[in-house]
């Protein structure tokens, strides 16, 4: 069995690996500034996002504000390093985009057309830097 030491180092990416992680790093670039405006809209403006009665994970709209502020501006960050090529990046962005997804979770009550778009928007970042393996990435 031949080890990452024994390929050859010029070796060609394939196209496949390319294309996924574009399509990857640019859903999280879209992601991140949806997760930021809407974050700006629950900071600038509490009564922007109403939420029922009742609900178990009730958080300030104010503070879900910045968790949507600052995930976006890591989800943007981590979208442009996905261009990179680097697999650091691909392993944050899939974490970032678990956690963007249970973020919009609880988010749900507050806007929840927009969270559940965003959670299929998270769900298919997290499809697109997993589906090809190091053999794609390296040309088999």
């Amino acid at each position: 069995m031949a080890t990452m030491a024994d390929q050859p180092a010029d070796r060609a990416v394939s196209g496949w690996a390319y294309g996924f992680a574009a399509f990857a790093g640019a859903i999280m670039l879209l992601v991140g500034i949806f997760q930021g405006l809407a974050g700006i809209a629950a900071i600038f403006d509490d009564s922007f996002f109403v939420v029922g009665p009742n609900y178990t994970y009730e958080i300030d709209t104010t503070a879900w504000g910045w968790i949507h502020l600052i995930l976006g501006v890591i989800l943007v960050i981590a979208g442009i390093a996905i261009y990179s090529g680097a697999v650091w990046a691909r392993t944050i962005g899939v974490f970032l985009a678990i956690l963007s997804a249970i973020a919009n979770f609880f988010f749900i009550p507050y806007y929840p057309v927009w969270a559940v778009l965003i959670i299929a928007l998270d769900i298919a970042i997290i499809w697109a830097l997993v589906v090809y393996g190091r053999e794609q990435a390296e040309g088999y």
